[in-house]
């Protein structure tokens, strides 16, 4: 399942997606974001680590007994330490807001970008920076941020994400303590909150690794798979069925676009409005193949103007996840209270619990509810 950024045209739930659209956000920057010099050993990395590390970040130490782990949770702790003196600085919930209200600003500074959001874009990119994460081998996962370095950010599945990382880029030349796995995780918070979705439960603590983290090509939904892909992708990082259905949700925003997966369209008829539209026109709606000579999608046979991916479709088919599925097509607050679950489970996947600066996740203010 590739979670692209989608558009889309209107109908019978456009107008009242209109209204809701008003108070939605979204920007544009292009620039790739410079990665940092490779690390010759584990002592190097941590050492390195230090000033992405200091911002507040209760600093993960190995414990093991080799003289190598020794050194480098020595190295980790001796930069992190020099950092933080340094800095003079100690990031607090307040500032980590600050960086939110700069997203949100930027998500709503799209122009004439798909639908006039960044949002789903920026969605996008934190999903698929957490998406890699592999259990047993604990690798991947949005703490290291790897999807900086060739030839990851070059993977199929990541695709048109230059752009949402050059809009990160510009939040991170504003707020230089902030990691790029805590800024890219906070950024998909923030694109859900501001586009009508539920609270994501946040915190930070991620730290930035070299390319030698990076992860193999093919930890990604593959949109053309079936029902057996789409368990193998997902059991992989830990999730169940629920799980997996709910995090399909996300398809509610954005747009596919042919230049970049292939595919081409909107889901829904309001893309950049977070709602559980994508689970009701999945059974509403006649769904036909489209006849084009793209890859292998579908189109609603009513207005041909949406498209559904092969995954998606297989959400109706399989036993199992139809359940969950007309479970959120009827019910919008179960969506909610599901995804936000799982969102926050993944946006943490990868990432040791004792680097995180806090024992709660934090739950962080739209620009809406700022001004009220």
């Amino acid at each position: 399942m590739s979670f692209s950024a989608l558009r889309a045209p209107v109908r019978r739930t456009a107008f009242s997606a209109s209204f809701r659209r008003s108070e939605l956000r979204s920007s544009s920057f292009r620039k790739f974001s410079t990665p940092p010099p490779a690390a010759k050993s584990n002592a190097a990395l941590y050492a390195g680590l230090g000033v992405a590390a200091f911002g507040g970040i209760a600093f993960y130490l190995y414990t093991s007994s080799s003289d190598t782990s020794k050194e480098a949770a020595t190295a980790l702790k001796s930069g992190a330490q020099a950092a933080k003196v340094a800095a003079n600085f100690t990031p607090t919930k307040e500032d980590y807001q600050k960086v939110y209200n700069r997203i949100a600003e930027i998500i709503d500074e799209a122009g004439e970008y798909d639908d006039g959001s960044f949002g789903p874009v920026i969605l996008r990119l934190a999903w698929h920076a957490s998406g890699t994460y592999d259990k047993s081998t604990g690798t991947g996962g949005s703490n290291y941020a790897t999807m900086r370095f060739e030839p990851e950010s070059l993977h199929g599945a990541n695709a048109g994400l230059s752009v949402a990382r050059g809009l990160m880029e510009k939040v991170k030349q504003e707020f230089s303590w902030i990691s790029y796995g805590d800024l890219w995780t906070l950024g998909g918070v923030a694109a859900v909150q501001e586009m009508a979705g539920p609270k994501i439960p946040w915190r930070a603590g991620r730290i930035d690794g070299f390319a030698e983290h990076a992860t193999p090509d093919g930890r990604l939904p593959d949109a053309s798979q079936g029902a057996p892909h789409i368990r193998d992708i997902f059991y992989r990082m830990g999730f169940n069925d629920q799980e997996i259905v709910a995090l399909c949700g996300a398809h509610a925003l954005g747009r596919c676009h042919s230049n970049r997966s292939g595919y081409e369209g909107p889901w829904t008829f309001s893309p950049t409005t977070f709602t559980n539209d994508f689970y009701k026109l999945l059974f509403e709606e006649k769904w036909v193949w489209k006849k084009w000579s793209g890859p292998k999608q579908l189109e609603d046979k009513t207005t041909k103007s949406l498209m559904m991916l092969p995954t998606d479709y297989v959400l109706t088919q399989d036993k199992s996840f139809k359940k969950y599925a007309k479970a959120y097509a009827d019910d919008n607050d179960l969506f909610f209270k599901d995804f936000s679950a799982a969102f926050a489970t993944l946006m943490e996947l990868g990432v040791p619990t004792q680097q995180f600066v806090s024992s709660e996740p934090w739950t962080l203010k739209t620009l809406d509810e700022q001004k009220a």
